[in-house]
This record gives structure tokens, C-alpha cells and sequence, in this order.
């Protein structure tokens, strides 16, 4: 019984972060008729705004750095069941960002606002652009990995997870996080910028700077050699142009 309630459980995380995730575009792109949005909601003096803010972003990127190192899930999964780690993780995430729509207030002071419906356009075609890249970057990597779905199933079967391997598909040839390139590009990819979505992004970026250390941390780890080498040829979050190779790591 418990296989079938880890899939069951393992389905409606999956189907919670799905929704979350498309809120997520709406809530950055302001799309009508959401109750709460960037730059949509419930207001507040600005100081209270900005530490309320910064404390919903730092929520966020504590959820996702802690509960990603391989210490935490040492520990973790002396209560919660391998099979449903993941799951639990991505509920963590999810409702970390529900959490953030419901609490966020806007900061309306206009930083950028761009005229004519030609730099709009194009704006929002790079937007559209970043969240293509996420979800492709996802399945890239095993979308359904990424999300716990693989891991139950396979509890269900009986199987045990293969190895890891080191693959660059696609855009991982030519930047080694294209996930969150496109996050980059989807969080600042802005028509019209207001202080708060600024703070958004601006938190945001510093949350996947920090992250990439650790995570880049474990995958030196996990994949030794290889992925130093990998570091050096392929640039971070943009492509690495012909002769500006990175220098070799100190020891």
C-alpha cells in the first residue's frame, strides 16, 4: 500500500508545483485577472514593504540551498522516505513561492518603463524566451527526476536508481546552468520595472549566484575530474567566447 501512496503523494506534489510554476510566469508578467502579482496586491509603507519582501526572498532561497545539500538529506531522510524525498523537497519549494504570492507587496515606484510597442515586444519575447528555457533545461536533465515522479515509480517497480552520468545536452554544451539563465532572463526581462519587481529580481540573482557555489560544490564531488574540466570550457550562466578559456583552479 505504501508504493501506491508514495505515487499518489509523489502526483499531487507534481501537479501543486506545476501550478505554482505557471503562477509563477503570471505573477511576474502581471497577467489580468490574478489576485496577486509582482506588482498587484495588498500595499504597505515602504520600509515595511521592502523588509517583508527581502524576508519572503530570503525564505525562499533558504528552503532550496538547505534542503539541497547532501547533508540535509542524510538527515531528512531519517523521517521522511527516500522514495519521497525528492516529492517533499518540491512541495517545500512549492509552497515557499505560494507563500511569497500571497505575502508580497508591491513596491509601485517606476525604476524603467519602456515606449513603443517595438522594445515591449521584444522584451517580452525574451521573457517568454527565459521560461522556455527553464522547462526545456528541465527535461534536458530528467524533468521527471527533477520532480520525484522517477523515483517513486521506479520504488513501485522495484528497481534501484542508476549511477549518475555526466551528460551536456543541448544547452548544457555551451552553458553549464541553463536553468537558471533562464530564470535570468525571465525575472529582468521587464517592459516596465517597478521597485518591487527590481527587489524580486535583484534577490533572486543573488539567491542563484550563492546556489551555483554549492551546487557546483557537489557536482565536483560527485563527478570528480570531469567536471572540473566541463567548468573550464563551458561558461557559467552565457556562453564562453573562443579565448577566454578560465584559468585552472588553485589548489
Amino acid at each position: 500500500m505504501h508504493k501506491a501512496a508514495f505515487l499518489v503523494y509523489a502526483l499531487v506534489v507534481y501537479g501543486l508545483f506545476l501550478a505554482t510554476f505557471l503562477y509563477l510566469i503570471g505573477f511576474l508578467g502581471n497577467v489580468p485577472g490574478l489576485p496577486f502579482t509582482v506588482d498587484r496586491g495588498p500595499g504597505a509603507p515602504l520600509a515595511a514593504a521592502v523588509v517583508l519582501d527581502l524576508a519572503l526572498i530570503a525564505l525562499f532561497g533558504l528552503q532550496h540551498s538547505v534542503m539541497a545539500r547532501q547533508g540535509f538529506k542524510r538527515r531528512w531522510t531519517r523521517i521522511v522516505p527516500p522514495p519521497i524525498e525528492r516529492s517533499t523537497y518540491v512541495l517545500f519549494a512549492s509552497l515557499a513561492l505560494i507563500v511569497l504570492f500571497l505575502l508580497w507587496r508591491p513596491i509601485p515606484a517606476i525604476v524603467w518603463d519602456l515606449s513603443g510597442p517595438t522594445p515591449r515586444a521584444l522584451v517580452w519575447a525574451l521573457f517568454a524566451a527565459g521560461w522556455v528555457i527553464v522547462l526545456t533545461s528541465t527535461f534536458l536533465i530528467d524533468h521527471f527526476e527533477l520532480f520525484g515522479l522517477s523515483q517513486v515509480i521506479r520504488h513501485a517497480r522495484g528497481r534501484t536508481p542508476a549511477a549518475p552520468r555526466m551528460r551536456q545536452p543541448l544547452f548544457y554544451r555551451v552553458v553549464r546552468h541553463p536553468l537558471y539563465s533562464g530564470f535570468f532572463l525571465a525575472f529582468w526581462a521587464a517592459p516596465t520595472m517597478t521597485g518591487g519587481h527590481l527587489l524580486l529580481a535583484l534577490g533572486i540573482s543573488a539567491y542563484i549566484l550563492i546556489a551555483i557555489r554549492y551546487e557546483e560544490r557537489d557536482l565536483v564531488h560527485l563527478f570528480g575530474h570531469d567536471y572540473e574540466s566541463y567548468r573550464l570550457r563551458v561558461g557559467m550562466l552565457v556562453p564562453r567566447f573562443p579565448g577566454k578559456a578560465s584559468r585552472p583552479p588553485r589548489k
